[in-house]
């Protein structure tokens, strides 16, 4: 079993590396993440559960893992985030059935952390 709340803090550090590497392209990368999860027109709840449907459709735990975090900081529901795992499903076939279940984990594990 994955521990999401730990790949995500990994993840976040070999970011953070990998930042040091090739700095020109991961602060374009951090401002366009910034840019297109704003608030807008679309809440920055939605576009993050867009993002985590985006993630289990893909295959991505990374992603996965980051989406369901930043889901729930913007005040995603587990009710919320449990039907854009269906959405994701609905567009992915089979294998999205795979990855809503890690990221079904991944909501388990996050909301186990005490705020």
């Amino acid at each position: 079993m994955k521990n999401f709340p730990q790949h995500y803090e990994h993840m976040r550090q070999l970011m953070g590396e990998l930042g040091q590497e090739i700095p020109t392209t991961m602060k374009s990368f951090s401002q366009l993440h910034a840019t297109s999860s704003r608030e807008g027109a679309v809440s920055t709840k939605t576009k993050e559960l867009i993002a985590l449907g985006i993630a289990i459709a893909v295959h991505c735990d990374g992603c996965i893992a980051f989406h369901v975090h930043d889901a729930i900081n913007a005040g995603a529901s587990r009710e919320e985030i449990t039907e854009t795992i269906g959405v994701a499903i609905l567009m992915g076939g089979g294998p999205s059935v795979m990855y809503g279940c890690e990221a079904l984990e991944a909501l388990n594990q996050f909301e186990a952390i005490p705020a």
